[in-house]
């Protein structure tokens, strides 16, 4: 099946492979017409009848010119003109070799030559049939000597041993050149997977969420991924010095290269980042190179971080039912026994008890709040608007002097963001202010405003404030400063900034005393240009 696809659809070196030997024909073909048209009948060629050796090598010289046409526009297809220049081979050498005196002027090895390029071209089981046309054009020939000329009988036996030399030379050309095709299929599939595995190295690299370099044993940079452009702050060519771009990281290379490990486990790439390194030789000849590992410790930590809040999602139903059920039997028992006369210690005790079941349930209704993230249904609406509904529901529910909260007023601002997210966010952050404020006029206070067309909303008290060694803590989960406080509020509120594409930042006080945080909402699509 091969060999007929081969023929009906030859690749391109099969034509240029013809085209050579095609050009050989030509210079055996001038060869012979010169020493024929120079010498004349004194050399041994056309020893037998001279006017029949340089016709033929004329003709011959013409059919090879002649075949160059074909061979430029390619058609008849490639095992037509193959067999088309090995058959007048065949016929002129043949035609040659009688005029020259037959099996004695030895042109019939030249034959050879032909049948050898048929088979390294044509790479098929093909080459043997033409063994078989050079041996049955060489018995004729001799046939024809021996009946019409000097040629002797005894000589079948020369002519009998290049026939079989014929098919000898054809089948080790076939098989030479199969396995030349297989040497080069191979090759050209080694190549393809070498290119695959280059391909898919580059798409590992540029994907990888950890830095990657590649340095030779003189510390050249060679290869280098995004992930490590952001870690170290900038980026290099491939074939810059890893000492000029990156001296820290080349000291921690030129170390492990040295003692085989690094100083330290952590590399304080910049404020804020940190990489935990890893090297791993490469051994390529005689050359020692190194790939270079950059893990994020940011990235690390935020994975761990998610795992404990897998976790928690997970024991989130079981609280909810195997607390709250009975933590509401308890309740109603201690309202129920408070509500009979007793003495001030026992109203004492039962008043702990409800105040605790309270705390618990407190708790547990935080805890559930984690679940509502996943859960975003972001509309979009006037930010001003609700904030004053919202006020009024605070002011009532914390029974709030006139003027304690305070809203700069700005109209015509709308945000995207889930309702009830927003309202939750905002009552675990005003709660905040209000327990640490002094509920004074103005001790908490709402400021919006805009930032290259991008709505933040401030939320600043008039406490205390957040000192700077619990500020790196402060979202993380169950972390509280109050002795009464579950440590969820503002992980939760967090939590559903982010759930809405929006984001909780803390930053201080500023010029006012107190802590302000402030929500940044999420850029809509029309005040950035888009459609």
């Amino acid at each position: 099946m091969t060999d007929k696809l081969i023929a009906e659809f030859p690749p391109v070196d099969f034509w240029r492979s013809l085209r050579y030997f095609n050009l050989y024909r030509l210079a055996l073909a001038s060869l012979l017409v010169f020493l024929a048209g120079t010498f004349g009948p004194s050399l041994s060629l056309g020893e037998r009848n001279w006017t029949v050796f340089f016709v033929a090598s004329l003709v011959y010289a013409a059919v090879v010119m002649l075949s160059f046409i074909p061979l430029q526009m390619r058609w008849p297809r490639f095992a037509w003109q193959l067999a088309g220049q090995i058959g007048s081979d065949i016929a002129g050498l043949s035609v040659l070799s009688y005029a020259s005196g037959g099996i004695q002027s030895s042109i019939g090895l030249l034959l050879m030559v032909s049948l050898a390029a048929a088979g390294l071209i044509s790479r098929g089981k093909i080459t043997l049939f033409f063994a078989a046309l050079a041996s049955i054009a060489a018995l004729l020939e001799h046939s024809y000597a021996v009946l019409y000329s000097d040629a002797e009988a005894a000589q079948y036996v020369q002519v009998g041993l290049l026939c079989v030399s014929y098919f000898a030379v054809a089948w080790l050309a076939h098989t030479l050149a199969k396995y030349a095709v297989d040497s080069q299929q191979l090759a050209q599939r080694r190549g393809h997977d070498l290119a695959s595995l280059s391909e898919a190295n580059l798409l590992v690299m540029r994907d990888m969420q950890d830095g990657v370099l590649v340095v030779d044993e003189q510390g050249v940079i060679m290869q280098m991924n995004p992930s490590a452009a952001r870690l170290l702050r900038r980026s290099a060519q491939p074939g810059s010095s890893l000492a000029e771009s990156f001296p820290l990281l080349f000291g921690q290379y030129a170390l492990w290269k040295r003692t085989g490990a690094a100083s330290r486990d952590t590399l304080q790439l910049d404020v804020g980042v940190q990489a935990r390194l890893h090297f791993a030789s490469v051994e390529r000849d005689t050359a020692h190179g190194a790939v270079i590992f950059l893990e994020d410790m940011q990235r690390v930590r935020a994975e761990a971080q998610q795992i404990k809040l897998a976790a928690l999602g997970r024991l989130t139903a079981s609280i909810a039912h195997e607390v709250r059920n009975p933590l509401s039997a308890i309740s109603y028992a201690a309202e129920l026994m408070q509500e009979e006369q007793g003495d001030a210690k026992q109203q004492r005790l039962l008043q702990i008890v409800l105040d605790n079941t309270q705390r618990i349930n407190r708790i547990v209704q935080d805890v559930m709040q984690l679940n509502r993230r996943d859960r975003a249904q972001p509309e979009v609406f006037e930010l001003d608007a609700m904030l004053r509904t919202f006020f009024e529901e605070l002011n009532l529910a914390e029974r709030l002097e006139p003027g304690v909260v305070m809203l700069n007023e700005v109209h015509d601002v709308e945000v995207s963001f889930d309702r009830g997210h927003l309202r939750q966010v905002l009552w675990n952050l005003c709660s905040n202010a209000l327990r640490y404020g002094s509920k004074q006029p103005g001790s908490l206070m709402l400021v919006i405003s805009k930032v290259n067309e991008r709505v933040m909303l401030d939320v600043q008290d008039d406490g205390p404030g957040i000192s700077a060694e619990h500020q790196g803590r402060l979202f993380e989960p169950f972390f509280t400063t109050a002795a009464d406080g579950t440590g969820l509020g503002l992980y939760i509120a967090k939590e559903l900034c982010e759930a809405n594409g929006s984001s909780l930042e803390y930053h201080g006080g500023g010029r006012r005393k107190g802590a302000r945080f402030r929500i940044m909402f999420a850029e809509r699509p029309e005040d950035s240009g888009g459609a």
